[in-house]
């Protein structure tokens, strides 16, 4: 009976693993320094660039060896190039990650996309949400 039982569990959790388009969509509008203070937010590496048209994409990254790609850390935390920022992307695409995305313009939010790769699996709940506190 266990034997059985802990697959179909398993599965269940997978099955549940989803982002939920409220999650996301409550940070549209909200100020950059809502993001800078969020308690999950601040728990994981940020890789920070500008494109051509001045929006700044902020990709909260977490998953295994993430690290790897980070060239020694100098990706992280600060704001690089585009051409750098291109490559850390086409190094992560290999790696099993769920790349949260913020768009900002203007110290706001504009909109949040959820990117997996390696065959990760993204969810979301509330403590994604911005008003999340803890």
């Amino acid at each position: 009976m266990t034997r059985l039982l802990s697959p179909l569990l398993t599965a269940a959790l997978i099955a549940c693993a989803e982002v939920h388009p409220q999650d996301t969509e409550a940070w549209v509008g909200q100020p950059v320094n809502v993001l800078e203070k969020h308690p999950l937010f601040i728990t994981m590496q940020v890789v920070k660039t500008r494109a051509s048209d001045g929006t700044d994409i902020w990709n909260y990254v977490t998953g295994k060896d993430v690290s790897s790609c980070s060239l020694d850390g100098s990706v992280f935390g600060r704001r690089i190039g585009w051409g750098m920022y291109s490559g850390w992307s086409s190094c992560i695409a290999r790696h099993e990650a769920c790349n949260n995305i913020f768009y900002i313009r203007d110290d706001r939010v504009q909109r949040v996309v959820i990117v997996p790769t390696g065959g990760a699996r993204c969810s979301t709940d509330p403590r994604f949400q911005p008003s999340f506190a803890g």
